[in-house]
């Protein structure tokens, strides 16, 4: 996770799969990319004015799932798991070339990405890691929604509360996980999730169009629908975790610090990053986790968090 060079595939690789909302197919290559390019959607369908920069400035909707759009209106949503793939797995740089406006959904998890990943390999790049460590406490609430950041040594870690009180299944789950973990598999793997009665009310607006038992969990009362029930006690607060280092990772580096949310989502995760990054004072910009001293001037990463703002 923290090595000092940036890291992209070691080649193509390729999937295809149902956008959850819009319920369309949609076929993705994974292209690798050079130093200091980040992460970039193209949407292949389009002739032209069809890349979009993975950075939270660029996110137009964060209603079920994380939208990203360029200024010409092109966009590409659902993109939190595979981005929390890249995070989990190393990846800073690549090209993904889709043909359609949503990421596949897989199985409503990071698994598929990050086996893909893994398969093809990380290349080493000549550019150096940037991280953004946070300076002081940071915090932003809305309604009974909250989170926070406090500043970490060399970590980025997540302690998240989940409260659904309308399930008897959920109820309250917590969890606190750094990320700096060898294994970090009961992440990767965890379900996105509803509740069967919400299932009308989301599909009335539009979404979940692709959603079925094989890329969601689905509880009706106590009971979970899908055959095999849960992969894990706490699948549910691991899934919202799973989309927090997806968010994350549209800051454009890895962060070092220490997060805790409550109730939180994908439009509190977004309104939170813009807050750190309106002041050059939250935050310090080093280029070596182990030489933390090692403080470069804010301009570098500014101008690439800024790219297509």
């Amino acid at each position: 996770m923290w090595e000092k060079n940036q890291k992209t595939l070691k080649k193509e690789a390729s999937f295809s799969g149902i956008g959850l909302h819009s319920g369309v197919n949609v076929d993705v290559i994974l292209k690798p990319a050079n130093s200091n390019s980040g992460i970039i959607f193209k949407r292949t369908d389009l002739e032209k004015n069809n890349e979009v920069v993975a950075n939270f400035k660029n996110v137009s909707s964060a209603k079920l799932c994380t939208k990203i759009e360029n200024d010409f209106g092109t966009s590409v949503s659902t993109i939190e798991h595979l981005m929390a793939a890249f995070y989990i797995c190393g990846v800073d740089n690549l090209v993904v070339c889709l043909n359609g406006p949503e990421v596949p959904i897989m199985d409503g998890s990071a698994k598929d990405f990050v086996q893909i990943i893994q398969n093809c390999g990380l290349k080493t790049l000549e550019g150096k890691r940037q991280f953004i460590k946070v300076k002081k406490k940071i915090e932003f609430k809305e309604g009974d929604k909250l989170i926070n950041i406090t500043p970490a040594p060399n970590y980025f870690e997540v302690k998240f509360t989940l409260n659904y009180e309308r399930s008897p299944l959920i109820k309250t789950q917590t969890n606190r996980v750094n990320f700096q973990e060898k294994n970090l598999e009961d992440i990767y793997v965890a379900r996105t999730f509803c509740l069967y009665e919400d299932i009308e009310e989301i599909k009335s607006i539009g979404l979940a169009k692709g959603g079925s038992l094989d890329n969601a969990v689905v509880i009706q009362g106590d009971k979970v629908l899908n055959e095999g029930g849960l992969r894990s006690k706490k699948e549910f607060v691991n899934h919202k975790i799973l989309d927090l280092a997806g968010d994350f990772m549209l800051s454009g580096a890895r962060v070092i610090g220490s997060v805790e949310c409550v109730h939180g989502g994908h439009a509190l995760t977004n309104e939170f990053l813009r807050k750190i990054f309106s002041d050059k004072n939250n935050y310090d910009i080093v280029e070596n986790e182990s030489s933390l001293t090692n403080v470069r001037k804010i301009l570098p990463l500014h101008k690439r968090l800024a790219v297509n703002a």
